[in-house]
């Protein structure tokens, strides 16, 4: 029997024999091939070599390759096997109990089954292990130990006996189980060539089918070739031509692309900034979108970011250029925007770039172009004046402090007027730079509107979808279903929108459809939209503005920011010239009117600013009070130390008004508070007048209240000029006012005039005098008082009461006077009426002198005092002259019984009485004189 016969009979067998005959005979046909081996590598004395494990068996998993023992075996590898041998179980059970063998065949089977076994047994356990292997190096030594195939030494013929024995043990084993194998297959040689015969049969069928699927074949390709061929030809072409002109296409999309760059330059030189970020923005959506990984194009993204961040460097740089000579420019009265339509573009390019802090450098350019206005302005004047040497003095603030102060006038009007024009331009493009960013700030909101639109429509547009689709599922026309007026709006705004485009190119003659001919302009999804700056310039607004309302909103703030802080610029720079000025005392040594002037220019600029910026700015203004703080204070000085000097040289008699104080005074009761001008020929000629005239009263005055009324005018003048030291003039003014009160009280009640001025004493006349220049003072004090009020803001009301408390005190100034002049004359009475004596003659010459006294008086205060004013003083003299009288009377028992004494007193007051009311304007004075009597109790 060949080495093939027991393997075919195996594979034939295998699915023949019951499972457990098959498992016998399974380890007999091992066992065979191992000894067969074994016996013909003793026979020949060559190196065994063991059976390949493949031809053992193909359907046991108990003869398992020599590379795969080592693998440890589990449940999960008979998986498969149970799953192919449990329905063949199952059959061979129901034919066991279906089919139950006759007991002859049971008999001989059993027979020949216990024969097989006894025989098998001779066979050693070794041979029958499932995992039975002679390269493992024991069950080698098991089956052929190395003692028989030992030559060294030569053993001689015991060792060649042994293996002859060995030999013959192992032939004999073979012989056995090829007896079995041969047994074995005759109890199923009907079976097997029946299996045989079944083999031929299906041959034949598979032969047949073969035919008929060559048959069936060949009329498909016939039918192929008369039917489909054709048409699947003009597909296939016409498919092919869809591939041409998409490669086509993309290769012109791909000429487009790689002509970008030197596009890019050139809009680069023209300084289209917009132009070039666009279309590098272009550039790379489309390498994104449509020509990723084209191996040609791999670098060209990375230098377009590099070119991108090149045109940013580029646009600041050329954003300074710019603020450069638009700042530079001639200040002349043309405020106009320098060269707008590239602003425009700038701006746009750098918020396109989000560069949100180029206002930045424009704010650089205005603080030194602010320095050249100024330094180009002191050179020009300089230059014109020929009294300043520019060689012998160098520095250029050394040169502005040799100018006097018209010089200097000038060039501070000069400077403040290229301020004006300096700020009016910065605003102009400010202004424009802001309309850039409000366009863009609106075109976001549109967007969001829009947003808005198209999502509350989503639900409406959904449903119209779906109704479209249906109908045309059911084969009918759109147009059948609804009306031209009830076609859905959104559609209808599409479809116009697609052939109303401005992005997109008409479709070539040789294209197929629509979408091959838009690959360009669907290239980018940008939208753009025109839109028109407050200047005129039309610009076009695109959507990839990535710049949130937030970020808008903040930049047009800090963009009017930078306006105002241009204002502060012009505004401490114009400070800095003061100042430098002002080191030498220049600006305190200035008198009223320089320095009303220059105030009033000040605050021309200052509202000039105000006006053009919008808010104000402290820095001129403080520097403004400040100056104006150190000119109170001198303005005030002068004045207190002149009106000082007017007092300690005051010899307190009635001076004459000249001409231009009577029209001073009118001017006042006119309610035009403010100084006279110039003498005029005609003031001149007329004569000095011996009272002033105020309201129709008639006022005595001394020459120091002339002219102190001269002062308070210039005070009130002066906080009209300026306003903004109207609370430090109020306080000056009062303090000047309350100087004179308590200093003409010195002098005159006090007696200072006469170590003053040298008067021999104070006389009548001059404490009526005194009297009536306060009253002269207070008269207008609640004129100057509502003039201080007009100026004042409603908080500042309280400090008006310096005005009540110096009318307190000039209003006790006057009632002293008056005191004293009625205490001069009682010191008077006391001492002639305490000498008095009732006796002739009659009148005696106590009343005579008393009279006298009396008509001195009156000829002393009648014409420096109003009529009304001496009768209330002669009263009130002869309210003391009756104390004293009656006391005396008292004092020498002289009563009214009309006796003799009785009538000499009642004839010496009677000639009291008629002297005293035959003074002028005391004749209709009640005087009273009953009360010189004691009452009769």
């Amino acid at each position: 029997m060949t080495t093939a016969s027991p393997r075919y009979a195996r594979r034939v067998l295998g699915k023949l024999l019951p499972s457990g005959d098959f498992m016998q005979w399974h380890q007999a046909t091992v066992l065979h091939q191992c000894l067969s081996q074994t016996a013909v590598m003793l026979s020949s004395k060559r190196k065994w070599t063991p059976p390949n494990a493949f031809d053992l068996c193909s359907h046991c998993l108990m003869c398992v390759p020599r590379n795969l023992q080592a693998i440890p075996i589990t449940k999960e590898h008979f998986a498969l096997y149970q799953q192919e041998i449990a329905p063949r179980e199952k059959v061979h059970e129901r034919c066991k109990n279906v089919c139950t063998p006759t007991d002859t065949f049971d008999r001989t089977l059993l027979h020949t089954h216990d024969k097989s076994r006894t025989d098998l047994e001779q066979v050693p356990k070794i041979f029958m292990k499932p995992d039975f292997a002679l390269e493992d190096s024991l069950t080698f030594n098991a089956v052929l130990p190395w003692s028989h195939f030992s030559t060294a030494g030569g053993k001689g013929n015991r060792d060649a006996a042994s293996s002859k024995l060995l030999q013959e043990k192992l032939s004999h084993y073979l012989d056995i189980v090829e007896v079995n194998i041969a047994h074995q297959i005759s109890l199923r040689s009907e079976a097997f060539f029946h299996a045989m015969t079944s083999q031929h049969e299906l041959q034949d069928y598979l032969r047949k089918t073969s035919q008929a699927v060559k048959l069936l074949r060949e009329k498909i390709s016939k039918i192929d070739k008369v039917m489909c061929e054709g048409s699947l030809r003009v597909l296939r072409l016409s498919l092919t031509r869809n591939n041409c002109i998409k490669a086509y296409n993309k290769l012109k999309l791909m000429a487009t692309v790689h002509q970008t760059q030197p596009t890019v330059q050139l809009l680069l030189s023209t300084s289209e900034f917009v132009g070039a970020l666009d279309l590098i923005a272009t550039t790379q959506e489309v390498l994104q979108q449509e020509l990723q990984g084209i191996h040609s194009f791999r670098h060209l993204g990375s230098q377009l970011c590099e070119l991108e961040k090149l045109i940013d460097k580029m646009m600041i740089a050329e954003f300074s250029t710019y603020a450069r000579n638009d700042l530079n420019r001639p200040l002349e009265d043309d405020c106009q925007i320098l060269e707008e339509e590239r602003l425009v573009s700038l701006v746009f390019g750098l918020l396109k770039q989000r560069k949100l802090n180029f206002y930045e450098i424009y704010g650089d350019e205005m603080i030194v172009t602010a320095k050249n206005i100024i330094k180009q302005c002191v050179v020009n004047t300089v230059s014109q004046i020929e009294e300043i040497d520019t060689e012998v003095v160098v520095k250029l603030a050394d040169q502005m402090r040799m100018m006097n102060f018209p010089q200097w006038f000038d060039l501070l009007k000069n400077i403040f007027s290229k301020f004006t024009i300096f700020l009016k331009r910065i605003k102009a493009t400010l202004n424009s730079i802001r309309s850039v960013v409000f366009l863009v700030l609106d075109k976001n909101q549109k967007n969001r509107d829009l947003e808005d639109t198209l999502q509350k429509n989503s639900t409406k547009d959904s449903t119209v979808d779906t109704e479209v689709a249906y109908l045309t599922h059911e084969g009918m026309f759109i147009s059948d279903a609804f009306g031209e007026g009830d076609l859905p709006s959104v559609a209808a705004d599409t479809t116009s929108q697609r052939n109303t485009s401005p992005n997109s190119e008409p479709c070539s003659s040789d294209s197929v459809s629509e979408p091959e001919c838009t690959t360009d302009s669907s290239s980018s999804k940008e939208q753009t939209s025109s839109s028109v700056t407050p200047g005129g310039v039309e610009m076009m607004i695109s959507d990839d503005m990535k710049l949130t309302d937030l970020e808008l909103v903040r930049l047009a703030n800090n963009i009017q920011e930078l306006l105002y802080n241009a204002s502060d610029i012009c505004h401490d720079r114009s400070v800095k010239f003061l100042m430098a000025r002002a080191k030498d005392g220049f600006l305190e040594k200035l008198n009223s009117n320089e320095f009303v002037a220059l105030s009033r220019l000040m605050e021309g600029f200052i509202l000039d600013t105000e006006q053009i910026c919008g808010r104000k700015s402290m820095s001129l203004r403080g520097a403004l009070q400040s100056q104006a703080n150190r000119f109170v204070n001198r303005f005030h000085e002068e004045r207190k130390t002149k009106l000082s000097l007017l007092l300690d040289n005051e010899r307190w008699k009635q001076a004459e008004v000249p001409a231009e104080f009577q029209d001073l005074v009118d001017s006042v009761s006119d309610g035009r508070i403010s100084l006279p001008e110039k003498k005029t020929a005609a003031t001149e000629e007329r004569k000095p007048a011996e009272f002033l005239i105020v309201e129709g009263q008639k006022y005595a005055t001394v020459g120091t209240v002339l002219l102190l009324i001269r002062i308070i005018l210039e005070y009130c003048q002066c906080v009209d000029n300026i306003p903004s030291i109207t609370t430090d003039m109020l306080t000056r003014l009062s303090d000047l006012l309350k100087y004179f009160n308590s200093r003409s009280c010195q002098l005159v009640l006090g007696a200072g005039a006469l170590q003053v001025v040298g008067l021999k004493t104070i006389t009548t006349k001059n404490l009526a005098l005194s009297s009536r220049c306060l009253q002269l003072i207070v008269h207008y004090i609640p004129i100057i008082r509502a003039h201080f009020e007009a100026r004042l803001q409603p908080k500042q009301f309280s400090m008006l009461r310096h005005f009540d408390h110096i009318m307190k005190d000039y209003h006790d100034h006057i009632a002293e006077i008056s005191a004293k002049l009625v205490a001069i004359m009682d010191s008077l009475f006391d001492k002639l009426l305490s000498k008095y004596e009732v006796k002739a003659p009659v009148p005696s010459a106590c009343f005579r002198n008393i009279c006298k006294q009396m008509a001195k008086m009156h000829e002393a205060i009648y014409d420096l005092l109003p009529e009304e004013q001496t009768q209330m003083l002669f009263l009130r003299i002869n309210a003391s002259y009756k104390l004293h009288l009656k006391r005396q009377l008292a004092h020498l028992n002289v009563v009214n019984d009309g006796g003799p004494l009785n009538g000499l007193v009642t004839s010496d007051v009677a000639f009291y009485t008629g002297n005293l009311q035959a003074l002028k304007g005391l004749n209709n004075l009640d005087l009273n004189m009953a009360e010189i009597w004691e009452q009769k109790r």
